[in-house]
């Protein structure tokens, strides 16, 4: 198919409203607009081909076009595209219920379907409530962290610890109780590692025990704080939450939207520290970049909370028009298939050994302050001073800069502030992936260069 981009580009600029994206600056460029993919690049409508460094947006775990994921929705499409999950079921999504419990931490039992990471912690945060109401113990606070970032939905927003993202919105929000999150590089605490860890762990409990009864859950990012720069947690934290919500009789919320599915290495990062959660929340690379679907993931003992007398108004009372979407599930259970293969995370764990060797190189840049890597999710800190970690002022845009400066070499990601992220497809070839990497490096000394 032809595409005329001047075209395109002006009806884009007339109609489309980008997220997180200034649109003042956004009118001011020429917009790269993509029409294809294949495999770990995106070809745009003048035929140029990128690497996906980001995964568009942390989701595509298997790259573009992946044969047995095209065939799982033309099949499924070939039946029926969407029925309600009110009053009816379909075959995916009891299939896809089926295989995620079976493959994520045991303990989480029952499956709850909807469309976003957002709306996934929505109705976590919703469960707990009615949770702690059912057992009799009216628990209405909840304790996320520092830097947090649970998504765009109002509940989501309360719990999260992100200024640049969160502030405008304020008056809406409900008040959450909030901890210092392990920012080892720039301890919250004035801490350095391991005592940064430890500190943070010493606070939540002092706010734990200052609320004692009244916590419905602790939520957490476990290992990684992606949207606030990939802030990687030290090893023990996740455990002592764990360790912290059972003393305390509170629940953990493991929000796993970005890292689930074999990001940080494991297929869920929970297992790192082999912690079961009483709720997970799933989104993202669920359906392998596809098509948005997500999912909450409950103890049997928080779903047995919610039965009894139609009359005794226990039930909960929430749903989506597009829960549990045949075409979403068809997806996720083909997907899941791909990372089940035999080898499959061995693969994984040899890119995340070749992105360290080479991301080494990258940390002694000047102006690279840190670079933090949790299996093949990856941040790196620019700096205007690496000795005193003086940090760029945003208005200098140095992550963006660099992201810009990186389609020079054909690669497109995305910064997070003065943090440029790279997330590829779990099976990047490795020479693709060596040229990811070279071509961040390039675009950071020259961006970045005196």
């Amino acid at each position: 198919m032809e595409y005329n981009h001047d075209e395109l580009a002006k009806k884009d600029k007339a109609y489309f409203w980008h997220p997180f994206t200034q649109m003042a600056d956004w009118e001011k460029e020429d917009p790269l607009i993509i029409v294809t993919g294949e495999g770990s690049y995106l070809i745009d409508d003048r035929g140029r081909k990128f690497i996906d460094g980001f995964s568009s947006l942390w989701v595509n775990l298997h790259g573009h076009r992946v044969a047995e994921i095209d065939k799982a929705i033309k099949d499924q499409l070939g039946r029926i595209a969407h029925t309600t999950a009110l009053g009816f079921s379909n075959a995916p999504a009891i299939e896809l219920a089926a295989k995620l419990v079976a493959v994520t931490p045991p303990g989480l039992d029952k499956v709850f379907y909807s469309d976003s990471g957002s709306e996934a912690v929505e109705i976590a945060l919703k469960m707990a409530l009615q949770y702690w109401q059912h057992k009799g113990e009216p628990r209405h606070k909840f304790l996320s962290f520092v830097n947090a970032y649970h998504g765009d939905t109002v509940g989501a927003v309360s719990l999260g610890g992100v200024e640049l993202f969160h502030a405008a919105y304020k008056p809406l929000l409900f008040d959450v109780l909030r901890a210092p999150a392990p920012y080892c590089y720039r301890c919250p605490l004035g801490k350095e590692y391991p005592g940064c860890k430890l500190a943070c762990l010493k606070e939540t409990e002092r706010i734990l025990e200052e609320n004692k009864g009244s916590v419905a859950a602790i939520i957490v990012e476990p290992m990684v704080q992606g949207a606030a720069g990939m802030l990687t947690q030290p090893s023990g934290f996740l455990k002592g939450l764990r360790e912290l919500a059972d003393r305390h009789n509170s629940l953990l919320v493991a929000d796993e939207v970005a890292t689930g599915f074999g990001r940080t290495g494991k297929l869920f990062a929970c297992e790192h520290e082999g912690v079961v959660p009483d709720i997970m929340t799933l989104a993202k690379g669920l359906t392998g970049g596809y098509l948005p679907l997500a999912a909450t993931l409950v103890s049997q003992k928080i779903y047995d909370a919610f039965l009894g007398d139609y009359a005794a108004n226990k039930t909960f009372f929430h749903g989506h028009s597009y829960t549990g979407n045949p075409l979403g599930c068809a997806a996720a259970l083909a997907s899941l298939g791909l990372l089940g293969e035999q080898g499959f995370l061995d693969g994984v764990e040899q890119r995340v050994k070749f992105m360290a060797d080479r991301l080494h190189k990258c940390g002694k840049l000047a102006r690279v302050g840190e670079v933090r890597q949790c299996g093949m999710m990856v941040g790196v800190e620019l700096v205007a001073d690496k000795r005193t970690k003086q940090e760029y002022n945003l208005a200098e845009k140095m992550g963006a800069r660099v992201c810009y400066k990186a389609r020079e070499k054909w690669i497109i990601t995305r910064p997070l502030g003065n943090v440029v992220v790279l997330m590829p497809p779990l099976n990047i070839p490795l020479d693709v992936l060596e040229e990811l990497l070279d071509g961040l490096k390039w675009a950071i000394e020259e961006t970045t260069r005196e």
